[in-house]
């Protein structure tokens, strides 16, 4: 055990309820006082967020107004989130041998994953503050040839800081043939933090067949282009894994219309289910550029179309010409990234599904997701009844479904639970 003295942060009262619920946040209007150690003069200091003098990235224990111990977190006075939590050990507990506190951490997010996915399978090996290490994100991304690709994101002070021994466990636990690292944009900047992307964390440089990025991974038995590198987040989004599945049980014999598709993942499940036709629609050059090459990858040229269009204007377009759809899915990004926001995203989510319910045969299925946590489970399913209140028509839903269990729910973290996705029948 070390002699160290941590800053200790205490918060206002009743402020500890939603942490002892498993909430990992502590906000900066949350914390009465922080007291530490003057190293000077010898003495204890009690000082408000704003006067703080705790470096960032300093280790400090968190208590409640009354004095009981709530746990270890990394303090950082740039972010509203001064505190992140990153166990419920005492900091000498952490400390005494950080390597082996978070090779445990990887290994239970592995362990985890081992009882729904095979050593082929791409998924999600750490899922952030619901695997228990706040502010990380890594995807395990195995391609065609049997390679294990990590992509990476340190995206708080909170893990950033224990970067060698994350990686180093990494490699230990997952063995990979490269770690690609993603830590950019907006959340780190919010941390005080610089971006950081390239490979790196590896035993060496990548191979050539991957070095530009460009993988082929097989999901649901199809081939999908994943471009590491330059895509979007990680590349690709497996969250939907089970939720692409379960839409393409609808799709045999059916006219499929697949929107905000990104790379065509749907829409490619939906040709192998035996659709008659597929249209995969994205706003961005670059996506439809890659659900091209997948269409490719998939000899699937016959069935299946990219179209590069606004989904909203194409919406209004389908329904000026009477055209019809069996199967229509609805896979937007988040419409709104704060609680300020969500009455201007309602209009968003009900104009979308409106539209699509009007474009639908009658019976026809609609699969409807948001991945927006402000929009709520319940509110999504009021949005829908009110697009179908618009738009005459009756709904029977049929099943409502969330991301895949390579994103664990913690609970006491409701953002842990923000992939929505409806199954709808429109009648």
């Amino acid at each position: 055990m070390s002699n160290k003295i941590y800053p200790r942060v205490f918060l206002n009262k009743n402020e500890e309820k939603e942490i002892l619920q498993g909430m990992p946040w502590v906000f900066d209007n949350e914390i009465s006082y922080i007291k530490h150690r003057n190293t000077e003069k010898e003495e204890w200091k009690n000082e408000t967020v704003d006067q703080c003098t705790v470096p960032n990235g300093e280790a400090v224990e968190v208590f409640s107004k009354a004095g009981g111990f709530l746990g270890t977190g990394i303090f950082n006075k740039n972010s509203k989130i001064s505190v992140r939590i990153i166990g419920t050990e005492h900091a000498d507990v952490i400390f005494a041998n950080t390597f082996a506190y978070y090779e445990k951490k990887v290994q239970d997010a592995y362990d985890l994953r081992q009882m729904y996915y095979k050593t082929g399978d791409s998924y999600r090996l750490i899922f952030g503050e619901a695997d228990l290490i706040p502010g990380l994100i890594c995807e395990r991304f195995c391609d065609e040839n049997g390679k294990v690709i990590i992509v990476i994101q340190f995206l708080s002070m909170s893990c950033d800081v224990f970067r060698k021994e994350i990686l180093t466990a990494i490699k230990k636990i997952c063995k990979p043939d490269a770690i690609f690292e993603r830590s950019d944009g907006a959340v780190r900047e919010k941390e005080g933090l610089a971006d950081v992307v390239g490979w790196g964390g590896s035993t060496g440089s990548p191979t050539a067949d991957i070095s530009d990025g460009k993988i082929t991974i097989v999901e649901n038995g199809i081939k999908l282009g994943v471009d590491i590198v330059n895509g979007q987040k990680t590349g690709y989004f497996l969250d939907q894994k089970f939720n692409r599945a379960a839409a393409a049980q609808f799709c045999t014999g059916k006219r499929v219309l697949d929107t905000f598709t990104h790379t065509g993942a749907f829409g490619l499940n939906a040709f192998k289910a035996g659709a008659r036709e597929v249209i995969s629609v994205d706003i961005s050059p670059e996506a439809v550029e890659m659900v091209n090459h997948n269409i490719k990858l998939n000899n699937a040229q016959s069935k299946m179309t990219a179209v590069c269009a606004d989904v909203f204007d194409l919406l209004k377009q389908y329904e000026a010409n009477d055209e019809k759809f069996d199967v229509i899915i609805l896979d937007p990004p988040a419409f709104t990234k704060s609680a300020k926001m969500i009455e201007k995203a309602y209009g968003g989510y009900k104009e979308i599904n409106l539209r699509a319910m009007r474009l639908l045969t009658p019976g026809g299925i609609l699969i409807t997701c948001s991945c927006s946590y402000f929009m709520e489970t319940k509110m999504f399913c009021d949005v829908i009844m009110h697009a179908a209140m618009d738009s005459h028509k009756k709904i029977q839903i049929l099943e409502k479904r969330g991301a895949g269990p390579d994103h664990p729910v913690l609970s006491g973290y409701p953002k842990s639970e923000y992939l929505k996705c409806v199954v709808c029948r429109v009648i």
